[in-house]
């Protein structure tokens, strides 16, 4: 397992915008990016192992110290224009595709990335207000290699990215902080050739219970789900979704 290269992991990036802290054990990087003080535009956290990682819902993100990736990437830049659970999905997706030269990656809405229908990382979104500010966290898991203690876990170990995981962050962090200049990321697109169920039925949940069966049809520019029913079409906004075959 390569260790995190603090060094490597900031190459190319504007460091005057940036700090990054590197831990080797923490309860929870979106926890302590609620507890730092913002000195500049971004503050990233990353560490080796999570006690306390979670994940949507507040369910548990197991974070074992494997070479895998937990991070968060906080800041109070405005960054409301864009709906941050399926765009960073897309830049995650986008990035672990660059170094393995396939596009096998695939998104479920709002927030998961899969491999071989496997869920392999996810993207949490908290926001907390300091002294007035918003302060907007992305918090980010990958597993390049974990223990299969779960039916529905994946992970990318066939790819042996953890020898590259200080450059995937890399390209992670690089594409976040362009995103507080109202950057045209064009990720919508990007975000539908890479859903896994799109045009396919799902099963709605809200708080674990079974609400309905619909067709997930599209999203639109704020990342809602657009549905098909026997009434029409709607939207949510959040929730949950299954889908059969898929973890």
């Amino acid at each position: 397992m390569k260790e995190l290269n603090k060094d490597k992991i900031i190459q190319n990036l504007p460091i005057d915008r940036l700090n990054i802290d590197i831990f080797n054990d923490i309860d929870s990087t979106n926890d302590e990016a609620k507890r730092i003080n913002l000195t500049k535009d971004f503050h990233i956290v990353i560490a080796e192992q999570q006690h306390k990682g979670r994940g949507r819902l507040g369910k548990k993100w197991s974070s074992p110290d494997l070479g895998n990736i937990y991070m968060t990437v906080c800041t109070e830049k405005d960054l409301s224009h864009l709906p941050l659970s399926l765009v960073v999905g897309v830049i995650c997706k986008k990035g672990i595709e660059k170094l393995t030269n396939n596009n096998e990656i695939k998104l479920k809405w709002p927030n998961d990335i899969l491999h071989n229908n496997k869920k392999v990382g996810g993207v949490l979104i908290e926001k907390e207000i300091f002294r007035g500010s918003t302060r907007t966290i992305i918090g980010i898991g990958i597993n390049l290699n974990i223990k299969k203690e779960e039916s529905w876990w994946g992970d990318l170990s066939k790819y042996k990215l953890e020898t590259k995981r200080n450059k995937l962050i890399n390209l992670i962090i690089s594409e976040i902080i362009k995103l507080d200049h109202h950057y045209e990321y064009e990720w919508i697109n990007a975000w539908r050739s890479g859903c896994v169920h799109l045009n396919r039925e799902i099963e709605i949940y809200k708080d674990e219970e079974f609400i309905k069966k619909v067709i997930f049809k599209d999203i639109d520019e704020n990342g809602n789900g657009i549905l098909q029913s026997k009434n029409g079409h709607e939207k949510i906004s959040s929730g949950k979704i299954n889908i059969k075959g898929i973890y």
